[in-house]
């Protein structure tokens, strides 16, 4: 398992606030898995904040049904990457997954509000969205981040699968 980190232009000497997450990186057949925010364009590697009491497997598993209606099962552990922006450190932990089984989406008010849906794509496909960070740098710090953070995810699973 990798541990990087990843510093925001916006970042403050210290963090005050700590958010952590987990996020899934499932891939069959050459297509990997997204978030796609169809409201906005955005796409995510499913995944989301821990719950009180939870570890990064567990958050993961339930993270990725209530985004996508599929139940997976954490493999490897392959990734954990800090994120530090403003006063916050953004801690993501990746794990490879393989799926389980059908669920149920649990989509948040907000998730509806942007149009979440779970998307197949090649994986070839997603690397090239996230790739396109640094062109939202002047647009949206909180998109370039983002996008940043994924591209550096998958460029660690593709060395590690």
């Amino acid at each position: 398992m990798k541990e990087m980190e990843i510093l925001g232009a916006n970042r403050f000497e210290t963090f005050t606030k700590t958010r952590d997450g987990s996020r899934a990186v499932v891939e069959r057949d050459g297509m990997i898995l997204l978030s796609h925010e169809t409201v906005s364009g955005w796409w995510l590697v499913p995944g989301g904040g821990l719950e009180e009491g939870e570890t990064p497997e567990e958050c993961c598993v339930r993270e990725v049904e209530e985004e996508t209606g599929l139940i997976v099962r954490p493999v490897k552990h392959f990734l954990t990457l800090h994120e530090y922006y403003e006063e916050y450190c953004y801690t993501s932990y990746y794990f490879i997954c393989e799926a389980a089984g059908s669920g149920q989406m649990r989509l948040t008010d907000a998730e509806k509000r942007r149009g979440l849906e779970p998307r197949w794509i090649p994986l070839e496909e997603a690397v090239e969205i996230f790739s396109k960070h640094q062109s939202y740098a002047d647009v949206s710090e909180e998109k370039r981040g983002s996008y940043l953070r994924e591209y550096t995810a998958l460029q660690e699973y593709l060395n590690n699968r």
